[in-house]
Order: structure tokens, then C-alpha cells, then sequence
């Protein structure tokens, strides 16, 4: 299966890009969660902080493991597609916690749609073009 995977390369990035989402979602999660309840920030402050050590961590997890991107030449590409993802995820949490959800509640149930978003943003970041579209390797 792995193999059939590989022959196609595009799908075989989505699935990595998958897996090291899972990681990374719960590495930003575990960030948020742990600033937000032993350390005591405000939502606002835990999302931002969460934020900026996660896209550092991002950054080396999809680089190398799903683009196989060398250096730091996408970095300024991939922290603008982070900071787009952050007011959008910053503005849709605000919506969910009006709603009456708590802060940790409302941010987990946003972690599927905002990877789904984040996977287009990532890939444009670091690879110059949207993901299965022409000329996708």
C-alpha cells in the first residue's frame, strides 16, 4: 500500500502532511491547554503564545518530513501563512465562545477545520503552490 502511496506523490504528501498534523495539532494543543489552565494566561494570550512555539515547531516538522524543504528560506512564507491561520482561527474561536462553549471546548472542536485550512496555507507557504493542483509532483 505504501508503495502505491509513493507512485503518487501528492497523495503521499497529504498523508504525511496527516500524521505530522496529528503531532503537531497535539503538541499546539498540549502548548495551549497547559498555558491556559496551569499557567492561567487568558484565552487571547495562550492562543498567541501557543501560536508562535508551535509555528517554529511546524515549520521543522512539515519542512523536513512532509516538503522536504532545507534552511530557512520558506520561513517568512510559512510565518505569514501562520499569522493568516491565527486571526482566522482567533476570530472563529471568539464566534464558538459566544456561543457559550468554554475556551478549551471551543478551540478542540476547531482543530479539524483549522488543519484542513492550515494543510492549503502550509503547502502554498512552502512549496510556491496549492496543493493537487496543476503541475503537482
Amino acid at each position: 500500500m505504501i508503495v502505491a502511496l509513493r507512485a503518487r506523490p501528492e497523495l503521499w504528501r497529504f498523508l504525511k502532511f496527516l500524521v505530522v498534523g496529528v503531532a503537531n495539532t497535539a503538541f499546539g494543543f498540549a502548548v495551549y491547554a497547559v498555558l491556559l489552565r496551569l499557567l492561567g494566561l487568558p484565552w487571547q494570550w495562550a492562543l498567541g503564545l501557543s501560536y508562535v512555539i508551535g509555528v517554529l515547531w511546524n515549520f521543522v516538522m512539515h519542512g523536513r518530513i512532509v516538503f522536504g524543504t532545507q534552511g530557512l528560506r520558506r520561513l517568512p512564507a510559512y510565518v505569514l501563512a501562520y499569522v493568516a491561520l491565527f486571526f482566522l482561527n482567533k476570530w472563529v474561536l471568539r464566534a464558538a465562545i459566544d456561543t457559550g462553549l468554554s475556551e478549551l471546548w471551543a478551540q478542540a472542536l476547531l482543530v479539524l477545520p483549522m488543519a484542513m485550512v492550515a494543510f492549503v496555507f502550509v503547502s502554498l507557504a512552502l512549496t510556491g503552490r496549492l496543493p493537487f493542483g496543476k503541475g503537482s509532483s
